[in-house]
């Protein structure tokens, strides 16, 4: 009984995988099928000349580049504030805090990831109006704003992995320095956090790719239809989520429509990039902490 009930529980698993991979396989499928029409040099630089937008001699008007540029803009900018403060929180609720104490920012952390994304943007929208009327007039929706309020909406996924991957550490790893006499500051920064390098970037990557397709935060802390590449970090900015989500809620012909399915491969190809970029870090990384170790 034992055996079939076990056989059955592999066979429901390998039949989930497979639908999901199947699933994945479809949108992507179609996606392509759908936007691979529309992808053309003019897409992304309308009527200026490839070398001109690449090198900011000219500014892209027609053309998605200003969106493309936005979009990496705000996850890169996103993903840097929320490092630091995921990681070094995860440390602290690994190794440091006590059981009461861990157990109640670990709520506090399951709540921060159930908010909706739409009230974080609200909450942007709202520290950009206090700090407009409070400090300078200059201070508005912008790049940063978004970028700040995207790092917050991400924390939750760093803090976790980064207390996962420390606290899944075997225990002769976790011991083996404090007992040849470490400190347990060095144990920390020379044994447990390159051991734990792999879970921390599997954190990073999961940030990503929510900081690449979330719209609802940046609808309301500086992303606007029409803006070119971002000036500086108090300016308006374009991104693609928000083109997109533009594009199929008020397209007018096919053509139009056309434009937001290759934006959305635009998009993909981006998160891909970013992707594959986290992991060959997270690989060197991992590589350095074998050869330290």
């Amino acid at each position: 009984m034992k055996r079939q009930v076990e056989k059955l529980i592999i066979v429901l698993s390998w039949a989930s995988t497979a639908i999901l991979l199947c699933a994945v396989a479809s949108i992507i499928g179609y996606l392509c099928l759908k936007g691979y029409a529309g992808l053309s040099a003019r897409l992304v630089f309308g009527d200026t000349g490839v070398l001109d937008a690449l090198l900011m001699r000219k500014q892209v008007f027609n053309g998605l580049f200003p969106a493309a540029t936005g979009t990496v803009a705000l996850v890169v900018m996103s993903v840097i504030w929320a490092i630091p403060i995921g990681i070094a929180t995860g440390i602290y609720l690994a190794e440091y805090a006590s059981t009461r104490v861990k157990g109640l920012f670990n709520l506090f952390f399951d709540i921060l990831a159930g908010i909706p994304s739409i009230v974080v943007g609200l909450f942007g929208f709202a520290l950009a109006v206090f700090l407009h009327k409070n400090f300078s007039r200059a201070i508005q929706p912008c790049l940063l704003i978004s970028s700040m309020a995207l790092a917050f909406l991400v924390l939750p996924y760093l803090i976790r992995t980064t207390q996962v991957a420390f606290e899944g550490l075997p225990e002769d790893i976790r011991l083996g320095a404090l007992a040849l006499g470490a400190t347990k500051l060095q144990n920390i920064f020379y044994v447990l956090l390159p051991k734990s390098l792999s879970g921390i970037m599997s954190g990073v990557i999961l940030a990503i790719g929510r900081c690449a397709e979330d719209t609802a935060v940046i609808m309301l802390t500086g992303v606007v239809a029409t803006a070119g590449i971002p000036k500086s970090l108090f300016s308006n900015y374009e991104a693609l989520p928000f083109y997109i989500y533009y594009i199929s809620s008020q397209y007018t012909s096919p053509e139009e429509l056309l434009t937001g399915y290759g934006a959305s491969i635009i998009l993909l190809a981006i998160c891909i990039v970013l992707f594959s970029t986290a992991f060959l870090i997270k690989k060197r990384l991992t590589y350095i902490a074998f050869y330290r170790t």
